[in-house]
């Protein structure tokens, strides 16, 4: 059974929350790849589409969108997703995944795409920073 820890970000806002996925929800992600749009139902954000944006295996190996499939395969990167060169020309080879979300994915990466209203306070914390910053204004 996959087991995720999804990592949600709100372009709008600049803000990202973590939240663990698995059983039915977990299934809702495997077999899609890095570019497809998912229901946010899966993560407790009903109302909302997220687009998959990239994702780690355990051992913290990236997932590349121009590489098919999900399993490991050896590339030779002359930069960008897992590998950052320190100079001009560098190139090395590097065990990437493929863009697809299997099983082995431990992390993966979403960005809130359309829905209504404020993704803090779907997550029922809008509601506790408004109240915070009005107290913090009657002080």
């Amino acid at each position: 059974m996959a087991t995720f820890q999804v990592v949600i970000s709100d372009p709008e806002s600049g803000q990202s929350w973590q939240k663990e996925v698995d059983g039915q929800d977990a299934n809702r992600f495997v077999g899609r790849e890095i570019g497809d749009e998912v229901d946010g139902g899966a993560v407790g954000l009903d109302g909302f589409t997220l687009e998959i944006t990239g994702g780690s295996d355990e051992a913290g190996r990236p997932l590349r969108s121009d590489v098919k499939g999900a399993g490991l395969k050896d590339v030779l990167l002359e930069g960008g997703t897992g590998f950052n060169p320190s100079r001009d020309g560098e190139r090395k080879r590097v065990s990437v995944r493929g863009r697809e979300i299997s099983d082995v994915v431990a992390q993966l990466n979403v960005s809130v795409v359309e829905g209504e209203g404020s993704v803090a306070e779907a997550f029922g914390e809008g509601e506790a920073e408004e109240e915070a910053d009005a107290e913090e204004a009657e002080a």
